[in-house]
């Protein structure tokens, strides 16, 4: 239906209202397709539905989704509105409604279209409201329909609305053309091509008679229509993309002169000598003697500085590293050598723990752990029960097979090789639990495995398929050899792990409060250190009694008294807790004055600097005193002995970290892991602001990294996912070797950061007693001040009090009833 012209009121003069946009009158739009003609959807606004009261979720619900609306007012909002009202569409419905309300029903499905549909018939709208009750046979059959059973429901077809693509594809669509238009270089234009095939009316009805001819040879036997260009519809081509390269002409070429006739040949001659009449004769000539004396200063000078420096140093190899250390960026990325993932295993699984083992080359052992939270630890322990807990060794020449796996009660968060026997293997579970293995029967399995070539020459680990695997792919389960007993364990999980001779004990305690703090990672020191110690501790008790005597048993009572204290071991160490702390404190105890009893001491410091829990507390390989924490968002590096605060703290970084480690090769270097899957490689010597470069590793979170040096050429660093898989990458050149000078550079940037702390420090405790002294000060003029108003009080008290008097002897006076004699000051009262 063509919408109705409407007339356009004449302007008038003078002040003008603002006016409504003007839509036209449109044929409203039923639902006659779908069985409905009755029903009208609309789009009603926020705006209209405040107007209205029927607004979702408040007068319209799913209980009740309908709601009467009086007539007069949707013609009172054409009035206000016009055609910005949203019921415009279905005006000439509501105008030709008989009843005095109409039925608006909420459709929150869309069943219609849109989110409102109008019923413009008053059968439409009693049919709404009092539905036709079904058949009692049909009720009782629903009642019998189970719920599982899938009730196939017709797709309903909805009205198509038009969107402006008819108009795409009437542009788009090939017409008939009779003429050529101006834009025929725009625009495809095509005509019909007209063939007429025409016989003699002799052949009408004759018969047919088929037979072989060579087509070439019978004339008009067939018609060939060959392409060709039509210059009328040749499209000038104003734009070409066109790309080349210009690639020179390489050959290889290489010549040798080919001894053909080679020849095994030896000659001897006998060296020339001088005769007795020369050697007199040379002996007594002034030139000789001259030359040498001229000469022999410069060979000595030569011959000292044969003594002093290597002649046969290539100085061009030494700068050449230099130039590929900062200035080289073609080898700055790690790359990928191998990845581990058990297919049998791993399911949903993640890794949380990685170690190298200390003696085999390439052989590296991860623990794995379940993939679930602590509430759905809970609701799924029954499952958890039944998968095991494991540790699993892998191999360079098998990356699908484990070679050895370790059980364990629960799942492992971290474990260890003992220093002192490979063999010997500690780990931390999930319920707290400290569990033992001893691999000492399968020793022989994976020290025979080839990981390029033998362990007594200098290891170069070859690629993947260049190993050959080992013929026994099943894999050992090897179960614990001690486990501690869950009463006297750990609360919580265990993170963290050390080996520790038997003559040292730590204990952390809160100080004043009576709260623990929740430790997560610790920094003990090199365990070298450690041993050292202790071996002077038995050295000690060695030396006091050489017997049966136990030197462990009753230290304190008995040999306490015997054995010196060691003066030149510090005792402190690092904590970094699940709350961001990172804790400075010491594990000798002290006696209690008052009880006589041995008590820890107090952390010597505490800081809030991490936004999360510490992952990473690790000393640096080359400083004994450097710590680097990594927690939260941020990292930070710290001094042993400075007590004002890290030498280094980074900003927030774009994702939170997870795990990090020192470089073993580059003071100056550390990885850091991500919760994106990136690692990010911070180079003090380059930046120390932020990291010198990012690389994406995985997908998925890094849960570990721990790097490994096989040879003074050949460095790998694994990383560890959240998925389970284990990435072996190769560190390039410039990260695993150092430049000349780059210890020396570090260690001054430390100590530079520790006189920075200081000046900090001191300029602090000058502003403050700054501060104190202009408080006193400030206290001072406030006492002065105050002194002087009260003598200004005082003196204008008294000078108002003899205002007073004057005024009352005047006025005593003039009433007469004092009489003030003239002579002197004598006052007689009437």
């Amino acid at each position: 239906m063509a919408p109705k012209p409407q007339r356009k009121k004449p302007l008038k003069r003078g002040k003008t209202k603002p006016t409504l946009p003007v839509r036209e009158e449109e044929e409203p739009l039923n639902m006659e397709s779908m069985g409905h003609p009755e029903i009208y959807p609309l789009v009603l606004t926020t705006m209209t539905q405040e107007i209205f009261d029927c607004r979702v979720d408040e007068d319209v619900t799913d209980d009740q989704p309908y709601k009467l609306i009086r007539k007069e007012d949707i013609l009172a909002d054409f009035e206000n509105r016009a055609a910005v009202s949203d019921f415009y569409p279905v005006k000439k419905i509501v105008q030709e409604y008989p009843g005095d309300e109409l039925l608006l029903v909420y459709d929150k499905d869309f069943k219609y279209g849109l989110n409102f549909y109008l019923i413009g018939t008053e059968e439409g709208k009693e049919s709404y409201l009092n539905p036709p009750e079904a058949p009692e046979e049909q009720e009782e059959y629903k009642e019998y329909i189970p719920e599982d059973i899938y009730i196939y429901k017709p797709p309903v077809s909805k009205p198509w609305v038009s969107l402006g693509s008819e108009k795409e594809i009437e542009e788009e669509s090939v017409k008939e053309s009779t003429k050529q238009t101006k834009d025929h270089c725009l625009r495809w234009m095509f005509w019909k091509v007209t063939y007429m095939i025409s016989r003699k009316r002799s052949d009408f009805g004759a018969s047919v008679k088929f037979s072989d001819q060579n087509a070439s040879t019978v004339k008009d036997a067939y018609i060939e229509c060959t392409a060709y260009p039509d210059k009328n519809f040749t499209l000038k081509q104003l734009e070409r993309d066109v790309g080349m390269q210009a690639v020179p002409q390489i050959r290889d070429t290489s010549t040798q002169t080919r001894w053909a006739y080679p020849k095994n040949a030896t000659t001897q001659y006998y060296p020339r000598e001088f005769s007795e009449e020369e050697k007199d004769t040379l002996g007594q000539s002034k030139t000789l003697t001259e030359f040498l004396n001229n000469v022999s200063i410069s060979v000595e000078i030569a011959l000292q500085q044969n003594e002093i420096m290597n002649t046969f140093v290539d100085d061009w190899k030494s700068l050449a590293e230099e130039e590929g250390t900062f200035g080289d960026k073609t080898d700055t990325h790690l790359k990928e050598y191998q990845s581990f993932t058990d297919l049998h295993n791993l399911a949903e699984k993640m890794i949380t723990c990685i170690c190298w083992h200390p003696v085999v080359c390439g052989l590296i052992a991860v623990s794995v752990a379940v993939r679930l939270s602590f509430e759905e630890r809970v609701h799924f322990s029954g499952k958890l029960l039944l998968q095991p807990s494991l540790i699993l060794f892998w191999s360079f020449s098998d990356p699908i097979h484990p070679q050895l796996m370790l059980e364990s009660p629960d799942d492992i968060f971290c474990f260890k090789f003992c220093p002192s026997d490979p063999n010997i293997i500690a780990g931390g579970c999930m319920n707290g639990q400290i569990v033992m293995w001893d691999i000492t029967a399968h020793a022989d399995r994976i020290e025979n495995i080839k990981a390029g070539g033998n362990r007594s020459k200098k290891v170069t680990l070859k690629p993947m398929f260049l190993l050959e695997p080992d013929s026994n792919k099943e894999a050992m389960y090897i179960r614990q050899c001690a486990v501690s007993s869950i009463e006297n364990g750990h609360r919580k999980v265990i993170t963290d792990i050390h080996w520790l001779p038997d003559t040292f004990e730590i204990r952390l305690s809160k100080g004043e409060t009576t709260l623990d703090h929740c430790p997560t990672k610790l920094s003990l020191g090199e365990d070298n250190l450690l041993y050292k110690a202790q071996d002077k501790i038995l050295a000690q008790s060695k030396a006091v009694k050489a017997g049966e005597m136990n030197p462990y048993q009753n230290l304190e009572g008995g040999l306490a008294n015997h054995l010196k204290p060691i003066d030149d071991f510090c005792t402190k160490f690092f904590v970094g807790t699940e709350e961001g702390e990172v804790i400075y404190t010491d594990w000798k105890m002290e006696r209690d004055p008052e009880t006589g009893r041995l008590m820890t001491k107090k952390p010597v410091s505490l800081y809030s600097v991490h936004d999360g829990a510490v992952h990473t507390v690790q000393r640096s390989p080359f400083y004994e005193d450097i710590i680097l924490t990594i927690g939260g968002w941020n990292v930070a590096i710290w001094k042993e002995g400075v007590t004002t605060g890290p030498l280094l703290q980074s900003s927030c970084a774009p994702k939170r970290y997870t795990s990090g480690h020192w470089s073993l090769t580059r003071p100056g270097l550390f990885y850091v892991g991500r919760e994106d899957g990136s690692i990010d490689i911070w180079d003090l010597l380059e930046k120390t602001h932020e990291p010198a470069q990012s690389q994406n590793i995985c997908i998925t979170a890094i849960t570990c990294v721990k790097p490994w040096a096989f040879s003074a050429k050949q460095q790998l660093i694994a990383i560890a996912d959240y998925y389970g898989t284990l990435h072996i990458l190769e560190i390039p050149w410039t990260l695993s070797h150092p430049s000349s000078n780059e210890a020396s550079s570090i260690s001054h940037y430390f100590e530079r950061e520790v006189k920075h702390l200081e000046y900090v420090e001191q300029r602090k405790k000058i502003r403050e007693q700054e501060k104190k002294e202009m408080d006193l000060e400030l206290e001072k003029k406030k006492i002065k001040t105050y002194q002087k108003s009260k003598e200004r009080l005082e003196t204008e008290l008294k000078a108002d009090y003899d205002d007073y008097l004057e005024l009352e002897k005047s006025t005593l006076v003039r009433l007469g009833l004092i009489k003030v004699e003239e002579t002197g000051s004598h006052v007689e009262m009437m």
